[in-house]
């Protein structure tokens, strides 16, 4: 999928992958046969346990508008988010300032 960023008229991402299996939820970007872009659907939060590269996050509400942001996340951390927003987007680090995605920026799924 391609993630979109409606709002500043410029791409996210050209391989995003949503989880949609146990494997996927559990390793996310810890499995080296995803892509370096994925979207969870949670409510609880990330971490980033043995990962070993920084990542970009980005939490938006069930109308993929975006509520929170977080630059270059390290590994060995955990970021939580209010419990309202159902969907969480892990991007390579620096995905977020290329692509000057800001809170309140819409962003769409195209296949």
């Amino acid at each position: 999928m391609i993630l979109y960023n409606s709002t500043r008229k410029t791409t996210l991402s050209r391989d995003l992958k949503k989880a949609s299996s146990l494997s996927d939820s559990v390793l996310g970007l810890l499995n080296s046969s995803n892509p370096r872009s994925m979207l969870f659907e949670t409510r609880l939060g990330i971490h980033t346990f043995f990962m070993k590269e920084v990542i970009d996050v980005i939490v938006v509400d069930k109308h993929f508008i975006v509520q929170r942001l977080c630059s270059s996340l390290k590994p060995f951390r955990m970021y939580f988010w209010k419990p309202i927003y159902p969907y969480v987007i892990e991007l390579p680090s620096g995905t977020i300032s290329k692509s000057k995605t800001s809170k309140s920026d819409v962003l769409k799924l195209l296949d």
